[in-house]
């Protein structure tokens, strides 16, 4: 199989304040926008907002997304978290984690959580689960 694209696509009730939010806080640009759907853009990263009850979704899948995590991998956590807008929601601070992370978790519209990520060294017993060459995630 070749792939060309591969994004998450979120329903809304509210497609234009959803897709707002992550212009606004993630900085994401718009490349498609209509009433009923929003492609998004942040450097090689795509999202896109769908509303829920366009006929696009099949009938009875039309559901907000809330459980889902989206990893927004960064090089400078702190830095991308202090320049966060005052009235973000966050539902995890900053930390580091064992497994070789440095984030923290903000909440996003319609109840998706947003983890602002950066990659940092392991502990050695996480470390040996990484698949040979992989980075740490």
């Amino acid at each position: 199989m070749h792939v060309t694209s591969f994004y998450p696509v979120l329903m809304s009730d509210d497609v234009a304040a959803t897709s707002a939010y992550y212009q606004r806080v993630l900085g994401f640009e718009t490349t498609f926008s209509s009433d009923w759907y929003v492609s998004l853009r942040l450097g090689a990263a795509e999202l896109a907002i769908l509303d829920r009850s366009h006929a696009t979704a099949p009938q009875g899948f039309g559901a907000s997304p809330a459980g889902v995590i989206i990893n927004v991998e960064v090089t400078d956590a702190d830095t991308v978290i202090a320049e966060l807008p005052n009235d973000v929601r966050f539902v995890l601070p900053l930390r580091d984690e064992p497994f070789g992370q440095r984030h923290a978790i903000i909440e996003g519209p319609e109840g998706v959580l947003i983890d602002i990520i950066q990659p940092i060294e392991p502990s050695p017993e996480f470390a040996a689960a990484y698949a040979d060459g992989a980075e740490s995630r």
